[in-house]
């Protein structure tokens, strides 16, 4: 027995070197794996449709096959949420209630952003709509012109004189197929001109159109209205606002803009350029799949410079047909100084599970034409580009995109469930600062990234089905975003003499030491 045991030990003894070599090697391979991954930059959300992508058309053991392993990887990366419930949010449009006219604004539902009809919709007014603008007193500095049916609206545009106020009756306004309606009539820095809504959302357009309001004059403000396509066939209604021209200065402010195809557009005509714009407090969304080969992006901004675009809520920009490839919103074409600032962006909130690849927000988008370009070139897409305390979640593809965009600031954005920030090609260069990103940073074909106390997942972790910085919440994936914990916090941070004082997603004051990524307290964010 005593020698039977001796005999085990040598036996143990010589099998020990070729244990521990294996658990070598395949600590060195799984190195190499990490380093490979890593390396690549490619997160499991988009090698999932390659890999289908790549069986389809084989025989049905392959293709069950890639099948099979997309679904993992897209479990790994993405998991299943429940959907979320209407989001209460102080960002997008504040919808008022009928009964709280007068009050505090409440919010709008942020899957789509509609209130219920007002008692007054349908009925422009007691005794029928009348035929055509009605001006009041001309009170200092311009008209107060109010309207009460589809005819007026389009005469008080036509009419519209520097320092006008057109404010349109509650109602429902039908624009059927035609003409676009033309808003070509000037404003002045001094005396703009303003189309409102007293009240938000006792105002619903519907635009039958595929161009809703054409805006070729400078000075204009749009807001608290409700704007729907009701086109039969989706291509046929294109955008809610077309800019284009010389409409500087233009505004749109605290309006829900539901079911078109890039509600906003804005661009340059014959080499003039829609400068120095803010489109602020929108609510810009889709109640369904966009079936069009058409761009599909709700904030579609080329060429033009110096937009600021802050605190609206962009979601459900999920295109069927062409490429499937979509934006929430992009500045490209050889524009400047574009700032994306305080928004969310929820790529998929009540449009889950289609195919297709959606990307948050990007300086540069897919590129541009060198016609559409304002140097006619595009030697880059974007300068000198900012983008700063957004939230943006749920994307299948990444949260922000660089393309060819020089000198770009992304400082203090939150992204969770997207593959993460890409910037892409020579031109482009950033600096990135106190981002927290539940995906990866990658760099890919020559761009510079200049980056600074970020917080990032990686991509090994990924593949695992990992997640650390989505433990960070309470319910990440459910929208609840509240800190499981302490706030994770930066060291103290100055002012950036570019992009001035650190914004905040919900508004709040930034402490010394501010928290990662876009917002302190999420629930300064929320509505009671």
């Amino acid at each position: 027995m005593v020698l039977a045991a001796r005999r085990a030990r040598v036996k143990n003894r010589s099998y020990a070197p070729w244990l521990t070599g294996l658990l070598a090697i395949m600590l060195v391979l799984a190195a190499l794996a990490s380093y490979g991954l890593e390396r690549s930059g490619i997160p499991p959300r988009r090698l999932a449709p390659y890999l289908e992508q790549r069986a389809d058309g084989h025989n049905p053991l392959i293709v069950g096959m890639g099948r099979a392993m997309a679904a993992t990887l897209h479990a790994l990366d993405r998991g299943e949420a429940p959907l979320p419930g209407a989001l209460r949010l102080r960002i997008g449009a504040q919808v008022e209630e009928a009964h709280s006219a007068g009050t505090s604004p409440a919010p709008a539902d942020a899957a789509h952003g509609a209130p219920a009809p007002s008692p007054a919709a349908g009925a422009a007014s007691a005794n029928g709509a009348p035929p055509a603008a009605t001006a009041g007193t001309v009170a200092a500095g311009g008209r107060d012109v109010t309207v009460a049916s589809a005819d007026a609206l389009r005469a008080a545009i036509a009419q519209a004189l520097p320092g006008d106020r057109i404010n349109v009756l509650p109602g429902r306004y039908r624009f059927l197929a035609g003409a676009y309606i033309a808003v070509n009539r000037p404003g002045t820095r001094a005396q703009p001109i303003v189309l409102r809504a007293a009240r938000a959302g006792s105002v619903v357009l519907e635009l039958a159109l595929a161009e809703g309001f054409l805006v070729s004059a400078p000075w204009w403000t749009f807001e608290n209205l409700q704007l729907r396509g009701i086109c039969p066939q989706q291509d046929n209604c294109e955008h809610a606002f077309h800019i284009t021209g010389a409409a500087e200065h233009f505004t749109a402010r605290n309006n829900t803009i539901l079911d078109f195809n890039s509600h906003i557009k804005i661009n340059g005509q014959h080499g003039v350029q829609p400068d120095h714009g803010l489109l602020e407090h929108n609510t810009l969304s889709n109640t369904a799949v966009r079936q069009t080969g058409a761009p599909v992006t709700p904030i579609d901004l080329v060429a033009a410079s110096h937009w600021t675009i802050r605190a609206n809520l962009i979601s459900d920009f999920i295109k069927g047909g062409g490429d499937q490839t979509s934006y929430g919103g992009f500045a490209k074409g050889a524009g400047s100084g574009n700032v994306f600032e305080r928004n969310v962006v929820i790529c998929e909130q009540r449009l889950r599970g289609q195919p297709g690849q959606r990307v948050g927000l990007s300086l540069g988008g897919g590129g541009t034409a060198a016609p559409y370009c304002r140097d006619r070139r595009c030697i880059t897409e974007q300068d000198g580009g900012v983008l700063q305390a957004n939230l943006i979640a749920s994307c299948s593809d990444e949260g922000i995109y660089l393309n060819r965009a020089a000198t770009s600031q992304l400082r203090h954005n939150t992204l969770l469930d997207t593959a993460g920030i890409a910037l892409r090609f020579p031109e482009t260069s950033a600096d990135l600062e106190g981002n927290l990103v539940d995906g990866r940073i990658a760099v890919r074909g020559g761009a510079l990234l200049r980056a600074q106390d970020n917080l990032d997942s990686g991509v090994t972790r990924l593949y695992l089905g990992s997640h650390p910085l989505r433990a960070l919440f309470q319910a990440p994936l459910e929208f609840d975003l509240r800190w499981r914990g302490t706030a994770p916090r930066r060291e103290a941070v100055p002012t950036d003499a570019r992009t001035g004082p650190l914004a905040e997603l919900c508004g709040a004051p930034r402490p010394a030491q501010p928290a990662y990524g876009a917002f302190e307290d999420f629930a300064a964010c929320l509505r009671p």
